[in-house]
């Protein structure tokens, strides 16, 4: 065990689903060409004003009620002072000391079980434009359709311990936010994407350890890869009598390194001061009253039902309530053939199986849920078998369709009948007498290999279960 404790926090900034930016009426879509999405106002020119956008009001306060935060029914937008290429006015509008939200948590699990981790703060600010660097032509571009995309800021407490419970803590997180429908969770696109504060001390000790901010990070994996790099980098460090220095440091993902980007800064270096150009965000009563009863069963209680009233096993309701596409994947198919188990069993099997050799997401799949109901029907109905069932689905994946037409098309459908069956056991008993002595002389493991000799001459059509039956009465 190590003599250090790891100390974790993270900021994690989520771009809202807003049709509009958070300050102007450009357009939020992505991949439109280069500067197509702007206007004086998220540009920066000079005398712009901005307006609020309504729409990313409710989104963060929905958020923050998602995890038990406070809501402030007063806030205030304020300029953070910085230049970069990509952030046009100079500063950033965000807000600083009076936020939108604060105090929350959520539960996360990790194999050192349920843990609540503190969120200190939610707040809304506007994203920043984009840099482009292309080293074949030594130049850079700016592309600003990003600049003036809402975002919220959800800043954790230093309550992780471990990569493992940060990856948990965000994976919980982007769930919440996913359900909500108010971001859509793309960590490659950018429209999810965290921060993360890492620090050592010794076990026992009170005060915090200087702490470095780990950016570039774009998947879980390299999220995870990041963190337990840094945490031994700063170990080794301390080991050599080195002093850790608190700055921003950049993951390379090719590498599996962190290398140093610029000194950190503190709240002072922005200069923080009221925005003259915005109103307190005063927040209705009324507002959160509404907003309150527009929010959707969360994956937390989501999960927690598929145990109680499904009686699914914790890890199979983990999984499916993880993504909420999947979760209402499962659902609808459920509504066709009520086996939950059954039906979790080929969404979590055959389902995620085809999306992760493919690479692709849910929408790829064409087997509607009611489809999928009824090949597992089929197989549970004895007309085909669990193999050519998984082989019909993989067929269906690209194209969907009725699974029961597929199979009689094909001549697919299972043989049942005994004397045929018969037929085939003592054909094979017949063919393989060497392997019928070694069996009755005691090596019962012959007996995948019998069954798959009979299952060979049906082209794995006959049924699975008669054909142990029968070879069990012929072979003793």
């Amino acid at each position: 065990m190590s003599k250090y404790e790891v100390v974790i926090g993270l900021e994690v900034h989520a771009q809202l689903k807003t049709k509009s930016k958070i300050f102007c009426s450009c357009s939020t879509e992505f991949g439109a060409g280069p500067n197509e999405n702007t206007c004086p106002v998220c540009t920066g020119m000079p005398g712009m004003l901005p307006v609020l956008n309504a729409r990313a009001v409710e989104y963060a306060v929905k958020m923050a009620m998602a995890v038990d935060c406070q809501v402030n029914r007063r806030s205030i937008f304020a300029r953070k002072n910085y230049f970069y290429p990509d952030l046009p006015m100079g500063y950033q509008i965000s807000q600083y000391e009076l936020p939108v939200a604060e105090h929350g948590h959520i539960l996360i699990h990790s194999s050192q079980g349920e843990k609540r981790i503190g969120i200190t703060r939610i707040h809304m600010e506007n994203d920043a434009g984009k840099n482009i660097h292309s080293s074949a032509e030594n130049a850079s571009y700016v592309d600003l359709n990003r600049a003036g995309v809402p975002l919220i800021e959800i800043v954790s407490e230093p309550d992780m311990r471990s990569a493992e419970e940060a990856v948990a803590y965000l994976k919980s997180l982007r769930a919440i936010l996913v359900y909500l429908g108010i971001c859509d969770g793309n960590l490659e696109e950018g429209s999810f994407r965290c921060d993360a504060n890492v620090s050592i001390r010794p076990w026992g000790q009170k005060e915090f350890g200087t702490r470095t901010e780990l950016k570039n990070m774009n998947s879980f994996r390299n999220i995870q890869r990041a963190i337990d790099y840094e945490v031994q980098r700063q170990i080794d460090a301390i080991e050599d009598g080195e002093a850790i220095v608190q700055e921003t440091r950049l993951f390379d993902a090719a590498k599996g390194v962190t290398r140093s980007m610029r000194g950190k800064e503190e709240a002072h270096d922005y200069r923080y001061f009221p925005d003259p150009d915005l109103l307190p965000l005063v927040i209705e009563e009324s507002w959160m009253q509404a907003w309150r009863a527009e929010l959707p069963e969360l994956p937390a209680a989501r999960c927690a039902r598929f145990q109680e009233a499904l009686g699914l096993p914790a890890y199979d309701a983990e999984v499916l309530t993880a993504e909420k596409d999947v979760a209402d994947y499962f659902e609808a198919a459920l509504e066709a053939y009520n086996e939950p188990k059954k039906v979790s069993n080929w969404v979590m099997g055959e389902v995620m199986r085809e999306l992760n050799d493919r690479g692709v997401a849910l929408t790829a799949c064409k087997v509607q849920p009611h489809e999928l109901a009824k090949l597992v029907k089929l197989v549970d109905e004895g007309l085909i078998s669990g193999n050519i069932a998984k082989a019909v689905f993989k067929d269906l994946f690209e194209t969907g369709g009725d699974p029961e037409v597929r199979v009689r098309a094909k001549g697919l459908v299972q043989i049942s009948d005994t004397s045929a069956i018969e037929s085939l056991v003592d054909e094979v008993i017949a063919e393989n007498p060497a392997e019928v002595a070694r069996f009755k002389g005691g090596d019962k493991k012959l007996t995948g290999f019998f069954v798959g000799q009979v299952m060979k001459k049906s082209k794995g059509k006959a049924n699975p279960a008669m054909v142990n039956q029968l070879l069990a009465a012929r072979l003793g």
